[in-house]
């Protein structure tokens, strides 16, 4: 986990909010394992899950941080052999919208779509 404020700041070329958060979780993956992909994955919504639990704001970056993985790779010493995965910048939300919820029928579909 990364939290020295001047480091966090070089992570937002990956979108430029990511230097407000409060940490930022580098998800670093063995590809080696065969299901590296899967267990990053899961990993990531644990992390996501627990975040919201306690009361913070996080968010899962891979889309924008995927073209710097390199640059993030160099920045904190990651081996070549393993992948920088994602980003999850961690932080005190400045809001915490109530998802709208949809009925059941709407979203589950039964035999087709």
């Amino acid at each position: 986990m990364v939290t020295d404020r001047t480091l966090i700041a070089q992570f937002k070329v990956a979108g430029a909010w990511i230097a407000t958060a409060g940490a930022v979780i580098v998800v670093v993956m063995d590809p080696v394992s065969r299901w590296w992909v899967e267990d990053g994955a899961a990993a990531i919504e644990n992390m996501l899950l627990a975040s919201t639990a306690l009361g913070y704001g996080a968010c899962w970056v891979e889309g924008d941080a995927l073209p710097r993985e390199a640059q993030f790779k160099i920045l904190l010493g990651v081996p070549s052999e393993k992948r920088v995965m994602a980003l999850i910048p961690v932080g005190v939300a400045a809001e915490m919208p109530t998802p709208e919820k949809r009925p059941l029928e709407k979203v589950l579909h039964w035999e087709k779509y």
